[in-house]
């Protein structure tokens, strides 16, 4: 049976924070003029975040915290091929730990970033407001430790996708990419009407106006 498992805006989220995440390594490698665009990606990555957050609490049921936050033991026992038959529904108990830390680094990442100067022509809009120091800690991880990380979470999370495909013959993109998965038993359907679409955008929204209105206030 089929069973919507990703809502319309978590998919969205997936594709836009991985099209913002190219975008950054990109502008990255680039610097100059690219560095502007740097900057925009830096503030999308921080608002899907901001939404993300949100979403969790109030999206669909396997795009919700709840659903998918676990303990050591449920790691251990998926692990040693005794989880639950709902634990590949969605992220299953090792995928959510890989979740839970590119949110979390992405997060580490934007707050640095926030923070940095690269003490030629571009500073983040807070690099004013705290001590050099800060300022100078901020700009060492982002470039020179939180870059690596996230990439090298990136291609453990690619890694683990084509292992799926290729090993145990489960497609994890077309889900991401269509809404439904295929499974054999029942399992608790996401809701995704138009209703909830709609309020995933005001979130958003307001998610983004937060951003621009942070970046805004303290540039001006």
């Amino acid at each position: 049976m089929l069973v919507r498992v990703w809502d319309a805006p978590t998919r969205l989220f997936h594709w836009a924070l991985a099209a913002c995440f190219v975008g950054l390594i990109v502008t990255s490698q680039v610097g100059g003029g690219a560095m502007v665009w740097h900057f925009r990606f830096g503030y999308g990555v921080l608002s899907l975040l901001l939404f993300r957050l949100v979403w969790g609490f109030f999206g669909g049921h396997w795009s919700r915290f709840a659903s998918f936050m676990t303990g050591p033991s449920a790691v251990w026992q998926y692990l040693r091929g005794q989880g639950r038959p709902h634990d590949g529904v969605g992220h299953n108990p090792l995928g959510a730990l890989s979740v839970v830390a590119m949110l979390l680094f992405l997060a580490l990442q934007a707050a640095t970033g926030l923070m940095s100067d690269d003490e030629i022509a571009n500073a983040g809009p807070l690099a004013r407001f705290v001590s050099s120091a800060w300022v100078g800690n901020a700009t060492y991880y982002h470039k020179a430790i939180g870059k690596f990380i996230l990439l090298g979470l990136v291609a453990l999370h690619l890694s683990a996708i084509a292992y799926h495909f290729f090993a145990k013959r489960e497609n994890l993109v077309k889900p991401m990419i269509m809404g439904d998965k295929k499974l054999d038993f029942a399992a608790f359907s996401a809701r995704d009407s138009g209703a909830e679409r709609g309020r995933a955008a005001l979130i958003f929204l307001a998610c983004a106006g937060l951003v621009g209105g942070l970046v805004i206030g303290v540039g001006g």
